[in-house]
């Protein structure tokens, strides 16, 4: 059997065209789904100066604590990452600041604990009910990412959308969440 060029050309381009679409719009997804995880760090970053105010009126001599969360917060607020620039390197540092913020106010809330009228307080009550939904908004928004990232690093190491990166668009594959040291480390359960 004998392929003709006009045949061969075809062909090569009907493998070629694979992905010169998708690609840029699973990029496109990509970029969005981080803008909502963005958008729901922020969201608890804007929650916390309120919280901190509330457990302020009630446990002023936990200045430690308190002071650890505004910390913490300031380092996670002050990192910001576009999506256009995102790679292992500042997908780590963004995450080591926002597993810091995790942590400060898991201290938060250890230190509610100890005062009863905080914990009946009502604004207390609200601010942390909206904090428990937020990092739920954030557990959703990461997933998002994790399944978009999925699909664009897919597109762009699978034969034959992988072709037409490599010709045409050159990505790279986009960084996926990991857990940190911390998230990893087994929690100390003391009685």
């Amino acid at each position: 059997m004998k392929f003709s060029t006009v045949t061969i050309l075809l062909f090569t381009l009907i493998l070629t065209s694979c992905g010169l679409q998708s690609i840029p719009q699973s990029n496109n997804n990509v970029e969005a789904q981080w803008a909502e995880v963005m958008n729901q760090y922020k969201r608890r970053a804007d929650l916390i100066p309120n919280l901190v105010n509330v457990v302020k009126g009630y446990a002023s001599h936990e200045k430690e604590t308190l002071e650890g969360v505004i910390s913490a917060r300031a380092k996670a607020t002050a990192m910001t990452v576009d999506a256009k620039n995102l790679n292992p390197e500042t997908m780590k540092k963004f995450q080591e600041a926002q597993s810091g913020l995790s942590q400060a106010l898991g201290r938060l809330m250890v230190v509610s604990e100890r005062y009863p009228d905080l914990k009946a307080n009502q604004n207390f009550l609200g601010l942390q009910s909206q904090l428990e939904g937020t990092e739920n908004r954030i557990t959703i928004a990461r997933r998002r990412y994790i399944e978009s990232v999925l699909e664009f690093n897919n597109l762009v190491t699978v034969f034959p959308t992988s072709l037409t990166n490599s010709l045409v668009h050159k990505f790279d594959k986009k960084p996926q969440f990991t857990a940190t040291e911390a998230e990893q480390a087994t929690p100390q359960v003391q009685f």
